[in-house]
């Protein structure tokens, strides 16, 4: 009793919640006898009835065992699959913000339809968010059967659809698509010239599969919309030839000796950095070639932009390798994905690396990017009124949920208890040794034909063992960024008798390895050999093939090298011993893997070294083990505070971010811009009068002379009635500021007589949002110099975050009241007669698509005499 009494105290917050789930469980299991009675038009109804309870200001809460209950009978007669309860707990916490980790196979697809239905009654849109292009398309055509048949409107959002389209799928009940998509399609939002242009609606409720993966992995780097500039590509070429001798020359000199090192490469953070003799010996060579004139120095102001170029190419050529961060495919440098080992489409490295690498590997070097809009996937999901995930692994990352999400992690039991054998690591002294024991590792279970999943960190990983294997003349699959489009079909026959497959961290994430194949894919392969199969007789003969596997010890994994975090070891692990399935996984480490590199310090590999192990024997210590062990939590920290001080930054861009497109939503649905522009100009000439004429100052001739200049220079008024400047109005600054707006706005109102009305309307509309464009594009430029640099402040004992978010507010004032004086400054020179049409095009600086409509209204407008 004792025993009892205390486990019940010391319960985890699991424990407590599964308590409080599994008594809404039993009340849908209650239910299931009853709505298995009903027929299928009497269970179609239920929707609208559900729809009607939310109207009636019902909480989904109070219509969810009833709505589970109707998508646990929908399936059963739909799809042919019933909910287990373990799903049900899934679907139960996936409805109260929380991420729920299910283990590999056990239908997480599957469990999804139950919140999403849920929550798509409410009418406010359900965005179901994958990694790739690949699962979005298959969950949707898995489960739109089941949503239509109970009433619901599902479709897919893919990248490179129509805005017709991109509309009509945001329109639906349940939007599927890829969190890449879905983040693009919001900065896009934000960036149209017509209100008729947006495709999103609210942001009510998104669910992502494998969330780790989103708003974990891919949270390091911020999502960015960019725009072509100009490039100097013939100085990148220079710059990669002398730098190529450079680096030649540290690799013959140096060893390592920060004192006769020309640069020193910091692998953990990815950064390179000049010594004082590598700056010196640099700056010489550019000396030479003429590239800085004599007795110049790189820290001059006209010379410092090469600095930038001379770090990205030594980047280029130390940090960045072919065939392990990026790829070369018809003359283009494409990135992998270092988390999943995927192709990164339409994404190119920033501030000029991308184009270090393509001159590095002598292709076509493109123009340079610079950022239209960014935003983090950390904030753009967060402006979900409710939000949750599901992954096979989300326990080790579950403060990081909670503190920036305010997601609970629920860790779901599995169906059935997992029967894989995790065998102990292999430990090895070269990269040599270490391959050779994995190669006996696959002829071992080749020979008992037990299917093998080889996990690799990289591609060129991969391909040497996949070279190895082709010397053997073993047969076997690859899959990696390079057959990409082949990965579904490699999957599939990646748990089949006496199949062996090579996989980076791709492995199939987000789709099951079924041991002996899927029956549905055995099944049409034999319809096609013959058209009157048994069915029962061929899943007898599945079933014995998949027995026979089980019997051989199921799927094998083999992790080439322990991966930077302890999360994507346990994916690649969790590939075998889905539903209670056999299987197996060992882990094989070397003394010159990359991770051991970056964390093992040389005192630690020389002690190992002493141990004098022989050639070809692994090492069994558990000094080591913990030691990889905690290199993995170290390199997870310091990721996690990448992540963190990104988002710490990008939260004080937020800010502006929020209102910046507030303002520009306003402009675009406003339907008189004119009244606008009006309320713009009296702030603007409130100002400069106001600055002109203070109170202190009685100098008024003076004052009068400075604001007439400023007026006839910046805005084109030619103030020539004497009556607007009257000396005894000196300190009535309102009347003053009345008498140039009435000016401005008589000379506007005039002017537009002569336009066709919806035509200006759109002219006006379109000058206002290209200036805002315009000025928050070089905020955010202004914002990522600032941001490079602030960290200088912390040696003047300043804080660093502080000193940014009071600087970039400051930039922000300045910017908006920027913005306004241009906006005033364009349109007081579209009301001037004295300027050319040309010098009135190129005062506009390309704001307007419709050249012609402006050219004849202008010339027009000329003729005319009452000006």
């Amino acid at each position: 009793m004792l025993i009892k009494f205390f486990k019940n105290l010391f319960k985890s917050n699991n424990e407590k919640i599964l308590e409080e789930v599994h008594v809404l469980l039993n009340l849908i299991n209650d239910m299931e006898k009853k709505f298995s009675k009903f027929s299928d038009k009497k269970l179609k109804e239920n929707t609208n009835k559900y729809r009607n309870k939310i109207f009636n200001k019902n909480s989904l809460n109070s219509i969810l065992p009833e709505a589970y209950s109707t998508v646990r009978e929908a399936s059963k007669r739909v799809l042919g699959m019933r909910h287990f309860d373990v799903q049900i707990i899934g679907g139960i916490v996936l409805n109260n913000r929380s991420v729920a980790e299910m283990k590999t196979g056990e239908g997480k697809t599957l469990t999804s339809t139950l919140p999403i239905y849920l929550n798509s009654l409410s009418g406010n849109g359900v965005h179901v968010v994958t990694m790739n292009d690949y699962l979005a398309n298959r969950d949707y055509n898995q489960n739109k059967k089941l949503f239509e048949f109970l009433g619901v409107s599902s479709k897919l959002n893919l990248q490179g659809m129509s805005i017709n389209m991109k509309k009509i799928a945001y329109s639906s009940d349940i939007t599927y698509g890829t969190n890449n998509e879905f983040c693009f399609d919001y900065l896009r939002d934000n960036m149209v010239f017509s209100n008729s242009d947006r495709v999103q609606k609210k942001l009510n409720y998104a669910i992502l599969d494998e969330v780790d993966s989103i708003l974990i992995d891919e949270a390091r780097t911020p999502l960015v919309i960019s725009g072509s500039l100009g490039s100097n590509k013939n100085l990148y070429n220079k710059i990669n030839c002398l730098v190529h001798d450079f680096i030649l020359e540290k690799k013959k000199n140096d060893k390592d000796n920060f004192e006769n090192s020309n640069f020193c490469i910091d692998r953990k953070r990815k950064q390179i950095y000049l010594t004082e003799r590598g700056f010196l010996r640099i700056e010489n060579i550019f000396i030479e070639n003429n590239i800085i004139k004599k007795n110049s120095s790189l820290y001059c102001s006209e010379n410092i932009i090469f600095f930038q170029y001379i770090i990205n190419s030594l980047k280029a050529h130390n940090l960045f390798f072919k065939n392990i961060d990026y790829i070369v495919k018809n003359n283009r440098i494409l990135i992998v994905d270092e988390h999943t080992g995927r192709i990164s489409k339409n994404r190119r490295w920033s501030d000029g690396l991308h184009q270090a690498i393509e001159a590095k590997e002598k292709i076509k070097i493109n123009n340079e990017s610079c950022t239209l809009a960014s935003i983090t996937f950390q904030n753009y999901f967060r402006l979900y009124k409710k939000l949750s995930g599901m992954t096979g692994t989300a326990e080790t990352e579950s403060e990081e949920f909670e503190s920036i999400y305010n997601l609970n992690t629920v860790i779901i039991p599995t169906n059935k208890p997992i029967c894989r054998k995790d065998f102990p690591d292999l430990i090895y002294m070269t990269e040599k040794e270490k391959i050779k024991s994995i190669i006996k590792d696959i002829k071992m279970c080749m020979k008992n034909k037990q299917p093998v999943l080889v996990g690799t960190s990289s591609i060129e990983k991969s391909e040497l063992i996949s070279s190895k294997l082709n010397k053997l003349k073993i047969k076997h699959n690859i899959l990696n960024a390079k057959f990409h489009s082949k990965e579904a079909e490699i999957i599939k026959k990646a748990g089949m008798l006496n199949t062996i497959t090579i996989a980076t961290n791709m492995a199939g994430r987000g789709t099951d390895i079924v041991l002996g194949g899927s029956f549905n894919d055995f099944l049409k392969k034999n319809k096609k050999k013959n058209k009157f199969c048994d069915k029962k007789k061929l899943f007898k003969i599945w079933k014995k093939n998949k027995n026979i596997i089980l019997s051989l010890g199921g799927l094998h994994i083999i992790g080439a090298e322990r991966h930077e975090s302890r999360r994507i070891d346990n994916q690649l692990r969790g590939r075998s011993g889905r539903q209670g399935d056999l299987g197996s996984s060992r882990f094989y480490v070397s003394m010159e893997d990359s991770l051991i590199k970056i964390f093992f310090s040389n005192k630690i590999v020389n002690i190992i070294k002493k141990l004098n192990i022989k050639k070809n024997k692994s090492i069994n210590n558990i000094f080591i083990n913990n030691a990889i062990y905690n290199s993995q939590k170290k390199l997870e920290n310091y990721n996690y505070e990448i992540r963190a001080k990104l988002l710490e930054y990008d939260d004080i861009v937020n800010e502006q971010r929020l209102i910046f497109y507030d303002k520009r939503k306003k402009i675009l649905k406003s339907k008189n811009i004119t009244k606008i522009v009006f309320r713009i100009s009296i702030e603007v000439f409130s100002v400069l009068v106001n600055y002109y004429f203070k109170m202190k100052n009685k100098n008024f001739y003076k004052n009068k002379k400075m604001l007439i200049k400023y007026l006839k220079e910046n805005f084109n008024i030619f103030l020539l009635d004497k009556n607007i400047f009257i000396e005894k109005n000196m300190f009535y600054n309102k009347e003053i500021i009345n008498n140039i707006f009435k000016f401005f706005k008589k000379k506007y109102l005039r002017r537009k007589m002569y336009f066709n009305i919806k035509e200006f309307n759109k002219f006006e509309k379109t000058v206002v949002l290209k200036v805002l464009d315009k000025f928050w594009r070089e905020h955010l430029y202004d914002l990522e110099h600032l941001r490079s640099s602030i960290h200088l402040r912390g040696y003047a004992e300043k804080d660093p975050k502080q000193e940014y978010k009071k600087e970039s507010f400051l930039m922000f004032i300045k910017m908006i009241s920027a913005i306004k004086n241009e906006i005033i400054s364009i349109m007081s020179f579209f009301s001037s007669k004295k300027y050319s049409f040309n010098s009135f095009i190129l005062k506009i600086n390309d704001f307007y698509y419709n050249k012609l409509f402006l050219e004849t209204s202008f010339r027009e407008f000329i003729k005319k005499k009452n000006f």
